[in-house]
């Protein structure tokens, strides 16, 4: 049996990943092809636990480092519990968030040590990585005024603008650093524009 694609889907808040996991999802289900959907953090039942704690806006007062060694834990089951034993199936995975999103939220957003990260993304991935990540890409303003119409918001929705800006320059400083696996995607453009370039990204690995 081949083994599986592991698709990641990454970007600031109100880029429209939800609507873009939902026809990738469906274009490979057309394929003939088995797909695991699941998302950081959360994914497996201690993941979800650990995502209503990260998520909760009671939290304000979390410490950064707290945020950060929580949300490699929920990702540790994730790996270990979920995906790696889908793609062995022959699974194809598609992640709402991962990795890059340590570095944008956590490094950027809280401003920790992005070398921090690398070791722990080490330790917790060793050479484990994506097939393919999908950066959707649109400015702090376009996502804010998306998040808006939204009923409630998270305990990261609720960061200001600033947060969001860090965030978005750590995810394109990863797109160039990493321009074999992080495509970067313009997301201001309408859902089938954009469903088509990933569609043709996907079908090239």
């Amino acid at each position: 049996m081949n083994k599986g694609r592991f698709i990641t889907i990454d970007g600031v808040e109100g880029a429209g990943k939800s609507t873009q996991i939902d026809l990738i999802c469906s274009y490979l289900q057309r394929k003939g092809i088995k797909v695991v959907r699941t998302r950081e953090p959360g994914g497996t039942d201690v993941g979800e636990k650990i995502r209503s704690v990260l998520l909760d806006v009671d939290n304000q007062e979390m410490h950064s480092d707290t945020e950060l060694l929580l949300m490699f834990s929920s990702r540790n089951e994730l790996i270990q519990n979920k995906i790696i034993p889908a793609l062995n199936n022959g699974s194809w995975v598609v992640s709402d968030r991962f990795t890059d999103a340590s570095f944008a939220y956590q490094g950027g957003g809280r401003m920790l040590n992005l070398d921090r990260i690398a070791k722990l993304e080490e330790w917790v991935l060793g050479d484990f990585q994506p097939d393919l990540t999908l950066l959707l890409d649109i400015s702090v303003e376009i996502g804010m005024t998306r998040i808006e119409a939204r009923a409630a918001k998270d305990r990261i929705e609720l960061e200001e603008r600033a947060f969001f800006e860090r965030v978005r320059s750590v995810f394109i400083s990863r797109s160039e650093a990493f321009p074999k696996r992080i495509k970067l995607i313009d997301a201001s453009g309408t859902i089938n524009d954009i469903h088509e370039k990933i569609r043709l990204l996907v079908d090239s690995i």
